[in-house]
């Protein structure tokens, strides 16, 4: 099996994401803000301990 490193592997998602399912630029800024405003909190904290 191949590894891949995480990063890289969202990437590519986001990459064929945005191109097949054409989103407004503003949805995907509204997206990668909440997610990157919400890791240090509670939910991303919950949000941890369930994927884990």
């Amino acid at each position: 099996m191949i590894d891949v490193p995480l990063w890289l592997a969202m990437v590519a998602v986001a990459l064929l994401g945005i191109r097949l399912v054409r989103p407004p630029i503003w949805l995907v800024a509204a997206l990668l803000l909440t997610g990157y405003l919400s890791a240090d909190t509670f939910i991303g904290t919950a949000l941890r301990s369930v994927l884990d």
